[in-house]
């Protein structure tokens, strides 16, 4: 087999020839991503993916994962062959549709429709297939850099927090202090130790879609560890914005999953699941800080807002175990940096309602904004079989679109609020509401308000608060990485 001392893309090009018989026609670099493996698509006689790793403990660990793992049954990909020295490897091409890309809409409008949201069941209830199942027979001594998660991976990733995240921030803390509660979640975390496979890092960025069905990747960091873990990873993520209602449920679906391979005491995997999700939330932040501050990625950078603002939730209660840690991650999510911008950014109000039960108030003191009468677009409310559905529903949708004047409307509402809404950023201005009502705030007035919030998160950097009255449901949209101040 080619030894890997060339060029990764010219010597991953001969060993495709040495495995398929022939030269690749192309060979293509991926997108990268947080680690600093490289990736090809080798395309000819067939296509395939090439792996360029840094550490052949790592890449021994993925490849024996990748083995044990469908052997098992469980959708990874298959491992063809590899260099002399194990530097270089050809897998198995699972094609480019991320979970994290095939969940667009839902992450950019917070509401996931039904494709979305059976993709993200699909995927949280095979995890404790790779958890449980997949840890049968598993030889945990071929996991690199260590076998198991333990008292030094926590403190390990507390430290990083640390050092690469909360010092750069500038902020002033007592490092004796935080390090007894640094010892006090180590002591939490690791107190049970199941025989079960811990992904590490189970998001939705190491999930390809392939024929409607998910496949995992990037698993060479797993090690025999708690199943609290991947579901606080995958659940928090950052940057996948789920809504409560949607996280709550997806949480259920896996608890469902995880008791058809073990018992479990609903209760006490809650409370436990809590604190890994703080645990993790300050593993994500020091990656982001290391990534984005020192590497100068900004990729990370763009990232560390979604983070704070799982932080500021889950602070809603605090952690009594860990009262001075508790303390200063209340400062921190109110450092200037990371309060003050949102705050001086125009925040637009989107309300649907039913003109019945008045047009709504306007809390801010600013005295209102436009309130747009939807009642003359021909409504599906008339036919019974929409009854069941609101304006988010895709029956509806489908209604109001194939009708053609919900599009020439809001047409009208687009141009009207595009130079409103420039207006009062260049003034300097700090709330705009924005109203849609109809005859009974369900189909029509909340299709109209959603779209315009999605409308303008891409368009314009302000905070959006979106409520559909009379369904009781409330979003609030930051604005889009990209669109955000450098």
């Amino acid at each position: 087999m080619h030894n890997s001392a060339n060029h990764p893309a010219e010597a991953l090009g001969i060993l495709y020839a040495d495995y398929t018989g022939s030269p690749p026609a192309t060979i293509t670099e991926l997108p990268s991503s947080g680690s600093n493996r490289r990736y090809f698509r080798l395309a000819g006689k067939t296509s395939l993916i090439g792996v360029s790793g840094t550490s052949t403990g790592e890449n021994n660990a993925f490849m024996y994962i990748a083995g044990h793992f469908r052997r098992h049954g469980l959708p990874v990909p298959q491992v063809y062959c590899h260099s002399a020295d194990r530097m270089l490897y050809l897998q198995e091409d699972l094609g480019d549709t991320l979970l994290f890309d095939a969940i667009e809409k839902g992450r950019l409008s917070a509401v996931f429709d039904e494709d979305e949201r059976r993709l993200l069941h699909k995927t949280i209830t095979l995890l404790p297939r790779i958890q449980v199942a997949g840890a049968e027979g598993f030889d945990f001594a071929q996991c690199y850099p260590q076998p198991a998660f333990d008292s030094r991976s926590v403190l390990w990733d507390l430290n990083y927090f640390k050092y690469c995240f909360l010092k750069a921030t500038g902020m002033d803390f007592r490092e004796n202090m935080l390090e007894d509660d640094f010892g006090r979640m180590s002591h939490v975390l690791t107190a049970d130790a199941p025989p079960t496979f811990l992904y590490r890092d189970f998001q939705s960025r190491n999930v390809i879609i392939r024929h409607g069905e998910p496949h995992f990747i990037d698993f060479q960091g797993g090690r025999r560890g708690p199943v609290c873990y991947d579901v606080a990873s995958f659940l928090w993520q950052a940057r996948a914005g789920y809504p409560e209602e949607l996280r709550a449920s997806l949480l259920h679906d896996y608890i469902d999953a995880l008791k058809q391979y073990m018992p479990v005491d609903e209760a006490e995997f809650r409370r436990l699941l809590r604190h890994f999700v703080l645990f993790r939330t300050l593993q994500v932040l020091g990656a982001y800080g290391f990534r984005g501050y020192f590497e100068k990625k900004p990729h990370f950078i763009r990232s560390i807002p979604g983070a704070l603002d799982n932080l500021r939730r889950l602070l809603a209660e605090d952690y009594p175990e860990y009262p001075y840690l508790t303390d200063v991650l209340h400062r921190l999510t109110e450092l200037k940096q990371f309060a003050g911008e949102r705050k001086r950014l125009l925040t637009v109000k989107i309300v649907s309602f039913a003109y019945k039960k008045g047009i709504p108030d306007d809390p801010s003191g600013n005295g209102g904004g436009f309130v747009f009468d939807c009642r003359a677009i021909n409504n599906p409310g008339k036919y019974e079989r929409y009854n069941v559905f609101t304006g988010l529903d895709e029956p509806v949708v489908r209604f109001l679109e194939n009708d053609g004047e919900v599009l020439d409307f809001l047409r009208h509402v687009y141009t009207l609020l595009d130079a409103s809404v420039k207006r009062y950023i260049d003034r300097g201005f700090s709330h705009l509401m924005v109203g849609f009502g109809c005859t009974g705030g369900q189909h029509r007035s909340v299709y109209c308000a959603q779209r315009l919030a999605e409308y303008l998160r891409t368009r314009h950097e302000v905070n959006i608060n979106l409520i559909h009255r009379e369904q009781n449901i409330e979003h609030d949209f930051e604005p889009l990485s990209h669109l955000h101040r450098q």
